[in-house]
């Protein structure tokens, strides 16, 4: 008999929705719920990697997700520096069995299929809601939870899927605070000339900026500058903002950074960490994806890590575990190291881009132009490796 016969998950974001699929898909009673009183996604892209489109096909999805973004069959990437000069060729390895190595979506797109995936598995979604007052239960006793709407109820598990300012990881670990990274990021959405069908990343002087297909006939533009004070601009003026940070930058970024406009989609946000320690849960509540362990983005692998974590508690309900603690003991203890690396490489490379010196930055492209491949090929043997590791059981 499962240990966990109802859930109550708490944010309707990717890692909310792939978490709600892979216990539905089990049988498990899934209640969904966010704080949006309506369902708004961010329209700007998104790239996932082999690793994390591996995991969207154990989710279900994995069809419908490629039809809707733009893969990079060879996994090609180009380094630039700012002014559209070549550094290197790097090729993307696929690690998922017969995925695309790189895929570029729209962030829309993805939370559309998944949302279409909960309707037809029937998942309970209620909107403008979030827990207000939680017990957490115990191996003999279920969690119980009260919501802002005043409903409450018993639950088996209870999932803090509710990203980088969790309110549940309030509840559970208020002493542990999103860190600032010193980076913001921006993001725009253009039309794609037919030609441009892979991934660019420009290198600068203190920034960087990439370029990457995300359907037929759409790309997004996504740069990274120092804010060390993290510094937040009205949304008026992005548009304005995104230009002038970027305005040493030509080559190919040229003409889309001069289409950005007021009538543009332009997106600003400011680069934050979450490392929470072990463990990610207290009696039957876990916290999942970014409210556990939110990433820089350098390496594109947050979006992956939240699927995965989905993944990975969705197999672990097929495992002879004792009760649900230890179960949610054990999943803390298998995704930690996978979350870890991948947080700390992006933040090395993330670093490394950020060279503000003209002389340190033509050492840096130097230096990439002989060891970037060899890089990626590391990371994602390592990556390898890892997933091996988590389907190990363990006690």
């Amino acid at each position: 008999m499962s240990l966990i016969k109802n859930a109550l998950i708490i944010g309707a974001g990717i890692a909310g929705c792939s978490a709600a699929i892979a216990l539905a898909g089990r049988g498990v009673a899934v209640t969904l719920v966010d704080t949006q009183k309506e369902w708004r996604f961010q329209s700007s892209g998104i790239f996932v990697y082999s690793n994390g489109l591996a995991a969207l096909r154990e989710v279900g999805v994995l069809d419908e997700i490629i039809a809707a973004g733009f893969g990079i069959g060879d996994g090609k990437n180009i380094y630039l520096d700012h002014r559209g000069e070549p550094i290197v060729d790097v090729f993307y390895p696929s690690i998922g069995g017969n995925v695309p190595p790189i895929l570029g979506i729209k962030r829309a797109e993805i939370h559309r299929i998944l949302a279409a995936r909960l309707e037809a598995l029937g998942v309970g979604i209620r909107l403008g809601a979030t827990v207000a007052e939680l017990s957490t239960g115990s191996e003999a006793q279920p969690a119980r939870a009260m919501l802002s709407d005043g409903t409450a109820g018993e639950y088996d598990l209870v999932i803090g899927a509710d990203g980088i300012r969790s309110q549940l990881r309030g509840l559970l670990h208020p002493a542990i605070q999103p860190r600032n990274t010193g980076f913001g990021v921006w993001r725009s959405v253009h039309r794609r000339p037919a030609d441009l069908d892979v991934k660019i990343m420009m290198m600068g002087i203190g920034k960087r900026l990439g370029i990457m297909p995300i359907s037929d006939d759409r790309l997004y533009i996504f740069g990274t500058v120092p804010e060390p004070e993290a510094h937040w601009y009205p949304a008026e003026e992005w548009p304005a903002i995104m230009r002038e940070k970027f305005a040493e930058f030509g080559g190919p970024a040229r003409r889309f950074l001069d289409e950005v406009s007021s009538e543009a989609e332009v997106l600003y946000t400011v680069v934050e960490e979450v490392a929470a320690p072990l463990p990610w849960h207290r009696g039957r509540a876990l916290l999942i994806g970014d409210a556990a362990h939110a990433s820089t983005p350098f390496m594109g692998q947050g979006g992956a890590m939240a699927i995965e974590d989905a993944v990975v508690l969705g197999r672990m309900l097929d495992e002879n575990t004792p009760d649900v603690p230890e179960l949610l003991r054990r999943f803390g203890q298998r995704r930690h190291p996978m979350c870890k690396f991948v947080q700390d490489a992006s933040r090395q490379v993330g670093e490394a881009g950020a060279v503000e010196d003209p002389e340190s930055c033509k050492a840096r492209n130097a230096a990439m132009r002989r060891t970037a491949q060899g890089h990626v090929d590391h990371f994602y043997a390592r990556l390898q490796s890892l997933q091996e590791a988590e389907r190990a059981p363990q006690r």
